[in-house]
């Protein structure tokens, strides 16, 4: 009993509040491009679960001390590659959307990648905690790099939206560790190098969102015509939008997976620029909270946890948001806590439980 009353008592309400009010949005908005068939359909009952599943596992995480992953870094880093690597197998991988990033439950599917990014940050904070004086020259920056390359490399084959979210939080990981810039030039001038044969090596439908994106006007690419029926949703929701449930872009299905990728268009044709700005109002206040933790962190290794999630969470919420309105490419990464999906909810709110969880053992409590 006393735990959960120091629980309550030094948790980061503000960053509880944002994600409640995300969580009840995305409800809503789910909904809402079902409506004709009835509010509370699959994808509402789908979502709700997870974030019951969701609060259940952030609960767990903080009735234990993140630092105990400290040290686990080579089961975390095996356990991340058997989860990549079980999509392959035959009769539980599965294909969808053009890739095969799915395993089968019978019941439902999940995506490992989603999982394995907690993995990443996790395994990149220990490193980094124990080698963050090698990033000062060039050997130990490309070590850093060999340690996420199997990661990163697997994913890529599969899922190039989940393959840049790798790189961005590990950029963002290394930077806070205090990389040397000179250093790291030398890195990107070798990455940079190395992109015409990772271009060589992507899947068709990975080429083909690249060529949709450096040529727009062609309606006839994959992925423009969803990034132009969003803009056309979008701009067609003015300043306080349609109303909830009134859009009609989403409602004659111009908008493809409007419920995960492109439910921002949704946001923004039903409840205008004033509801997509409070979004981007939601979701700046949670990464300022996220870095008011970092900050106050009691050690390091738990810094470099919550700069890993802040990284994941700033490059999604840009790269989502960017694409619906044809500023960057069509990648499938999905939105925070708003975009349909329970392997994406889940790892959100495991994302949540280990931020909040360094944040209240900042405050010293006594469990």
């Amino acid at each position: 009993m006393n735990y959960f009353f120091n629980l309550i008592k030094n948790i980061d309400k503000v960053i509880v509040a944002v994600v409640v009010l995300l969580a009840v949005l995305s409800v809503l908005m789910i909904g809402s491009t079902q409506i004709d068939s009835g509010f509370f359909g699959r994808d509402v009952i789908v979502q709700i679960a997870a974030y019951i599943l969701g609060i259940v596992a952030v609960f767990i995480i903080l009735s234990f001390n993140y630092t105990l992953f400290s040290g686990l870094e080579k089961y975390l880093y095996i356990l991340s590659l058997v989860l990549l690597l079980l999509v392959y197998v035959p009769g539980l991988g599965v294909e969808q959307f053009g890739a095969r990033s799915w395993i089968s439950l019978g019941f439902t599917t999940v995506q490992p990648s989603e999982i394995v990014k907690i993995l990443f940050i996790l395994i990149m904070a220990g490193y980094l905690n124990e080698h963050r004086d090698d990033l000062y020259n060039f050997k130990g920056l490309i070590k850093a790099g060999i340690v996420a390359a199997p990661i990163i490399i697997i994913v890529l084959k599969e899922d190039f939206g989940s393959a840049l979210v790798f790189c961005a939080i590990w950029v963002v990981m290394i930077f806070f560790a205090g990389i040397n810039l000179k250093v790291f030039a030398k890195f990107f001038a070798l990455v940079v190098a190395a992109v015409p044969v990772a271009y060589v090596f992507m899947a068709d439908y990975q080429k083909e969102r690249i060529e949709a994106f450096l040529h727009p006007e062609n309606l006839d690419l994959s992925g423009n015509y969803q990034v132009w029926q969003s803009k056309v949703a979008i701009g067609s929701g003015g300043i306080f939008g349609k109303g909830l449930f009134n859009g009609t872009q989403k409602e004659l299905d111009f908008i493809p997976v409007q419920t995960s990728d492109f439910i921002f268009s949704v946001i923004g044709e039903e409840l205008g620029m004033v509801g997509g700005l409070s979004v981007i109002g939601l979701f700046t206040i949670m990464l300022v909270r996220m870095a008011g933790i970092v900050k106050n962190a009691l050690d390091f290794y738990g810094a470099l946890i919550v700069v890993g999630i802040i990284g994941m969470f700033t490059f999604q919420i840009f790269e989502n948001i960017a694409m619906t309105m044809g500023l960057m490419p069509v990648t499938g990464i999905t939105l925070p806590f708003l975009s349909y999906g329970g392997s994406s909810i889940l790892s959100n709110m495991i994302a949540l439980g280990f931020a909040l969880d360094v944040g209240i053992r900042s405050k010293s409590i006594n469990f």
